[in-house]
């Protein structure tokens, strides 16, 4: 995960994103990448899961 902190308290899924980061451009070049699970990842200590992509265009 990229920039990506998850959290889980009770039944309760937090996710947090440092918005003032960046990691380069996307594949197509049309978008900068600022958070990503790449692809669908396991809620800790859950059955659930999570995809998350957070980004802005250029």
């Amino acid at each position: 995960m990229k920039n990506v902190e998850m959290t889980v308290e009770g039944t309760i899924l937090t996710i947090k994103v440092d918005l003032s980061k960046e990691f380069g451009p996307s594949a197509s070049g049309k978008t900068i990448i600022i958070a990503s699970t790449e692809g669908n990842v396991a809620v800790p200590n859950r059955q659930e899961k999570v995809g998350l992509n957070v980004y802005r265009k250029k």
